[in-house]
């Protein structure tokens, strides 16, 4: 296995670890979201999105102001880790000239 397969690997589980953290000892993240499909969806395939809403959710308020900034761009990161696994696995044509 080459170096970036295994960073790969790690930085596509480290948010949901984080987030299965989080749900099992804290209730940060039943605080953020109403019922479980939400954030179970999130923990699939929105992983730092739904991290940083757990993260930046504050009781009472939501979130709000530049907070959603970090939501933003969790969304955003993730939709570059599918972009650049979609760009890893194209197949590699070579032109003959």
């Amino acid at each position: 296995m080459r170096i970036g397969c295994l960073l790969t690997l790690v930085i596509s589980l480290a948010p949901r670890m984080v987030l299965l953290f989080l749900w099992l000892f804290t209730n940060r993240v039943s605080q953020a979201f109403e019922g479980i499909l939400l954030p179970l969806l999130g923990f699939l395939f929105l992983p730092f999105t739904t991290l940083a809403y757990v993260l930046v959710w504050n009781p009472g308020e939501g979130v709000s102001g530049a907070a959603w900034l970090l939501v933003i761009g969790g969304l955003l990161f993730d939709l570059g880790t599918y972009a650049a696994s979609r760009y890893g696995s194209r197949p590699n044509v070579k032109l003959n000239s």
